[in-house]
């Protein structure tokens, strides 16, 4: 039987992983290892740390089940996710020294976004609101971070791609966890340069918010993008 387990390192809430990783860990298990195809996860139930799931190759992709129950299943997508206008990085910086998660954070301890993760621990990845100078529009409600990758795989990069999404929408008021990504790596991120991330809110439909994030790279390439699907939580039912 074929498992996958999720370290504790990679919490997203306190108790189970973070949605990004686990989505980026099953699809990096597909033909191909998640490169180059877009791909839709969909997360059924918060996934165990430090759990063996068992692994489940399918017709259209894979699962992952605990006790039984559906954790997590991958899919090819039929369409590549849009990408989020992107920001120079010298804006990009300036936006994630206002990240909102400095004052009211859902989840401190988030492998992606925590800022209570150590350097070289967590991704510390703060997508924060764009200066006033750098929005195109009043209603511009783009958030942006740098990352500087010091590690680099399919599931990091899909991690990477996971909460600038959710800082796009209202996390200190509505906190949510994420649903559903569709993400498409074009090429993994280098440990030798500067990234750009931005993320953007799409919509919200009762309790479910819709967002998308880019990953560009020095050049202005696209190097990985997503949309995501978040479901409005009470975090004390995470804790």
């Amino acid at each position: 039987m074929t498992t996958l387990a999720v370290p504790r390192r990679f919490n997203g809430p306190p108790r189970s992983g973070n949605g990004g990783w686990v989505a980026g860990a099953l699809a990096a298990t597909l033909p191909g290892q998640g490169i180059g195809r877009p791909v839709t996860v969909t997360l059924r139930q918060p996934p165990p740390l430090e759990t063996p799931m068992q692994l489940t190759a399918t017709a259209a992709g894979a699962t992952l089940t605990h006790d039984g129950r559906p954790v997590a299943d991958a899919i090819y997508a039929d369409l590549t996710p849009a990408t989020v206008a992107p920001v120079p990085v010298g804006v990009a910086a300036v936006a994630e020294a206002a990240f909102r998660g400095h004052g009211q954070h859902p989840f401190r301890r988030c492998f992606v976004c925590g800022t209570d993760r150590r350097p070289g621990d967590g991704l510390r990845i703060f997508a924060g609101p764009l200066p006033a100078v750098a929005r195109t529009s009043p209603e511009d409600g783009r958030v942006a971070s740098t990352w500087s990758p010091y590690e680099s795989n399919v599931a990091l990069t899909w991690a990477a791609l996971d909460c600038p999404g959710g800082w796009s929408s209202d996390l200190e008021g509505r906190p949510s966890v994420l649903g559903r990504i569709t993400a498409e790596v074009r090429r993994l991120p280098r440990t030798s340069e500067r990234y750009v991330i931005v993320g953007e809110q799409l919509r919200v439909d009762g309790r479910k918010t819709f967002t998308a994030a880019t990953i560009y790279g020095e050049i202005g390439d696209v190097v990985a993008t997503a949309e995501h699907v978040w479901i409005a939580v009470d975090p004390e039912e995470f804790r």
